[in-house]
């Protein structure tokens, strides 16, 4: 029997334990977390010594004291969330006296690919099992000893409540595993990708299961001819700086001719966190001896479009709103966008006009994120419009099947 037969098994019996009782396996996983704390840093510290610090992914991959209580915080979360299962979603008798119902029910088994974040093991975990979902995780060789050490806690936590250990369940980190899990119809019913453009491309080009693309996230902020400048120095510091390595992160600053007097003081905190900037002509005019001259280059046709992941961000100046509206249409990934403006009826055409999952006024693209939204956890951010669109959390995890109660009727 393998794996994914384990799974699948796992599923029918995890979609009938009544949602107390997980809740008390979720609870008991926080417990774990908190109490395992000095295994899981060592696990994850083997991981931490195969990669270089300089790397943007090292800041993903990285565990801490801080960061596991925040993870057990998030499952408690989870935990006190309403079941998404069972809930009436549309409920009417026909003329013949049909009874109809739309009801909410687990998908069966979800399959996750992600790289380098043993967090997200947390976070899958925890939403499945609380929305009736078997899992099954592929992660990164990079984090592979912190996701065994997870998924074995995991494991040891569900025995103790006497439900299937199955019920997650963790791949090889190889990728042979991937395509297999790609592959495994009959078995998975959903898989959802997480991580770069590349894993995402390959996701979409070789699964032969259902997917919800999770894509990158190149995400810009157009400061508008109203924006007032104390705002924006915060929203694009906070943007760009708070975690340079998530999908949320802020890769271009888009700066209204009219306000370009402003950018250097705009920029200004940037210096601190030693951003390099890639600035068009009339950006690198400005900030040219007003910004570090060692973190200031000229942008080329690589800089914008870019998910850079680390401390970098592009510079585009436009003439006018809908320049500004164009070079995102042109550039964006449909993630999340943002407008600093003072302006209510600018604020609401950029709401209007903007494609994205996430979009903002005078706030940071940092808060595209599920616990941010009050979902507890997230299983990725959806950036295609079929099924789900941005954080993904319990709901988004869950299907509907047709419900008909009868008393005899036959079709004409």
């Amino acid at each position: 029997m393998n794996l994914f037969q384990q799974a699948q098994d796992a599923s029918i019996e995890l979609a009938q334990i009544d949602d107390n009782r997980i809740n008390k396996v979720l609870c008991d996983i926080a417990d774990a977390i908190l109490a395992n704390t000095d295994n899981i840093l060592a696990a994850n510290a083997k991981d931490l010594a195969l990669m270089s610090p300089d790397n943007p992914l090292y800041d993903r991959l990285k565990l801490t004291t801080e960061r596991l209580e925040g993870i057990a915080s998030d499952t408690r979360h989870v935990a006190a969330l309403p079941s998404p299962l069972g809930r009436i979603l549309k409920h009417y008798t026909l003329p013949n006296g049909l009874d109809m119902s739309r009801i909410s029910v687990p998908f069966g088994v979800i399959g996750i690919i992600y790289e380098a974040r043993p967090n997200v093991t947390f976070d899958v975990a925890a939403l499945c099992l609380k929305s009736g979902n078997a899992c099954v995780l592929k992660g990164g060789k990079d984090a592979d000893n912190s996701n065994q050490a997870i998924v074995k806690l995991i494991k040891v936590i569900l025995q103790q409540n006497g439900i299937n250990p199955n019920s997650v369940t963790l791949l090889p980190a190889t990728h042979e595993a991937t395509t297999e899990m790609l592959r495994a119809n009959g078995y998975i019913d959903l898989v959802i990708p997480r991580g770069s453009s590349r894993l995402i491309q390959y996701v979409r080009e070789n699964a032969t299961v259902p997917v919800i693309e999770t894509g990158a996230g190149i995400c810009h902020c157009y400061f508008d001819e109203y924006g007032d400048l104390e705002k924006g120095k915060a929203i694009v510091n906070n943007a760009k700086t708070r975690r340079v390595s998530v999908c949320n992160a802020l890769d271009c600053l888009i700066m209204n001719a009219e306000r370009l007097p402003d950018l250097p003081a705009l920029c200004a905190p940037l210096a601190d966190s030693k951003v390099i900037i890639y600035a068009d002509e009339p950006a690198y005019t400005l900030l040219e001896g007003n910004y570090p001259a060692p973190l200031l280059c000229h942008a080329d046709t690589d800089s914008f479009g870019t998910e850079f992941l680390d401390y970098k961000m592009a510079i585009k100046t436009v003439n006018s709103f809908n320049e500004a509206l164009a070079h995102i249409r042109h550039y964006s990934s449909r993630h999340s966008e943002s407008i600093v403006t003072e302006n209510a009826e600018r604020a609401e055409q950029f709401i209007r006009q903007v494609d994205a999952a996430c979009v903002y006024t005078n706030a940071p693209t940092s808060f595209t994120d599920g616990a941010q939204f009050g979902l507890g956890a997230e299983i990725g951010i959806s950036t295609q419009k079929l099924h789900a669109r941005g954080p993904m959390a319990l709901e988004e995890i869950t299907t509907y099947k047709w419900v008909i109660r009868g008393n005899g009727q036959i079709r004409k």
